[in-house]
């Protein structure tokens, strides 16, 4: 049998009181931390007072105070692409006069022609095909706009109608509003025929547009019939004829 010395009793009873003490104390609760503790606000300042989120939204900042790469819109209808002109492009002068100019600033044509077309842009916008008719002279014989070459006393309002692909000749007005929307040509000049033509590709060499010129081709023709008129040798879908003292002369397609 082991006798317990006093030394060892006052040790046995040390070591017992101290883990009283660590086990009583892992049964404590704990204290309660509020959210915002546990988490505190990213622009709480720090210890220098500075806050912290400064320094990280800086990029954000950087990216809105940056230029805007938005693509402008276009121009007008009416005021496109003015005051461009790419000089005289053409050899088919009529009578012998000079060469066609091509142009896009629709300040540099005469008055009345400036005016008719402005109001042949606002009748195909729209949608309605007999506002046309005061702008085509209907019944004026030969001074009305010719629509076809087949019977140019027709009514060009009915012409137009049964042309379009549409019952209400909206395709007809469509094509018009992209017709009267590009540059033109002033062809015929100190002559009898001097003529103000939309667009300026019927009279050009279609075998040397531009890109840039293809572009602009190509929003009033498919890829397809670009090459039916390169292989028929010039532009033949429709254009508009506008002598200088605003009378509405044709409206037809082909060459």
């Amino acid at each position: 049998m082991h006798i317990v010395s006093g030394n060892e009793s006052r040790h046995s009873i040390a070591l017992l009181a101290a883990a009283t003490v660590f086990f009583g104390s892992l049964a404590q609760p704990l204290p309660a931390f509020a959210f915002s503790q546990l988490n505190p606000p990213a622009n709480q300042p720090d210890a220098h007072g500075k806050s912290a989120q400064h320094s990280s939204n800086k990029p954000v900042e950087e990216a809105l105070d940056a230029p805007s790469t938005t693509i402008p819109m276009p121009d007008p209808l009416v005021n496109s692409q003015a005051g461009q002109s790419s000089g005289a492009a053409s050899s088919n002068a009529p009578n012998g006069g000079k060469p066609a100019e091509i142009l896009f600033d629709i300040s540099k044509v005469p008055e009345p022609v400036r005016k008719l077309r402005e109001m042949i842009v606002e009748a195909a916008a729209s949608g309605d095909l007999e506002r046309l008719r005061p702008l085509m002279n209907v019944g004026g014989g030969l001074n009305q706009t010719q629509v076809t070459a087949d019977d140019p006393g027709e009514d060009p309002i009915k012409t137009l109608h049964d042309l379009s692909g549409d019952p209400d000749g909206i395709e007809i007005l469509s094509i018009l509003l992209d017709i009267m929307s590009t540059g033109f040509a002033h062809m015929g000049q100190g002559t009898s025929d001097e003529m103000y033509v939309w667009p300026y590709f019927a009279e050009k060499d279609i075998k040397t547009l531009t890109a840039p010129e293809k572009v602009d081709l190509m929003r009033i023709v498919t890829a397809g019939d670009f090459s039916d008129m390169l292989e028929f040798g010039g532009y033949n879908f429709y254009r508009v004829g506008i002598t200088p003292d605003g009378k509405w002369k044709f409206f037809t397609s082909g060459e």
